[in-house]
């Protein structure tokens, strides 16, 4: 398990045996594994860039492992906050309040227009629907990483729903105006021939 090996200075030295350094590079890469996907999906949905995504994967571990030597999700958590706040500000925004004029019919929403509406949220509104609605976090857990109490996190929750709502709401009208132009010129082109 450890090998003594004489040091420089003629002490005998403790040293870890190439199995551990293996196992603590298989540890490394089991967390890196482990924590990926999520990472990746929540910093793609905040920069909605590939290219993004990517460097805030990187910077995240590399903090994350600079942190601990293997993190686990806590730690992988926080690097990946700390990157964002570097990109994003994180600030409170006014809170939503649900548009009168836009009426959600119940039905399908169209993935896209789901993205496009996640993209229009302020950045802490965004960040903290995606990890409580789409990755599943609890309140608490992300007040802990937000430094801030759960009663916020909540509130905030609730402000980027209504956000959420009036955009897709607002995209399903567009999307109805659209059909119904695009009806209007088949009819017309129909009957003038």
């Amino acid at each position: 398990m450890f090998n003594f090996e004489r040091q420089a200075n003629g002490t005998q030295g403790i040293v870890a045996s190439e199995a551990q350094k293996l196992t603590a590079e298989q540890q490394q890469r089991d967390a890196f594994e482990t924590h990926r996907h999520r990472v990746f999906s929540v910093s793609y949905y905040m920069t909605s860039n590939e290219v993004e995504a990517e460097a805030i994967l990187t910077g995240t571990f590399v903090q994350a492992f600079k942190a601990a030597p293997k993190p686990d999700g806590d730690d992988v958590d926080k690097a990946l906050l700390a990157e964002l706040e570097q990109r994003f500000t994180l600030s409170h925004a006014p809170h939503a309040t649900p548009d009168s004029a836009v009426q959600m019919e119940r039905g399908q929403v169209r993935r896209t227009d789901l993205e496009e509406a996640v993209a229009m949220l302020p950045a802490r509104e965004r960040l903290i629907f995606l990890l409580r609605d789409v990755e599943g976090y609890a309140a608490l857990k992300i007040a802990a990483l937000l430094r801030c109490d759960d009663l916020e996190v909540q509130k905030t929750l609730i402000s980027a729903r209504i956000r959420m709502r009036n955009e897709l709401g607002r995209l399903r009208m567009l999307a109805q105006e659209q059909a119904d132009t695009q009806e209007a010129d088949i009819e017309e082109a129909t009957a003038a021939s």
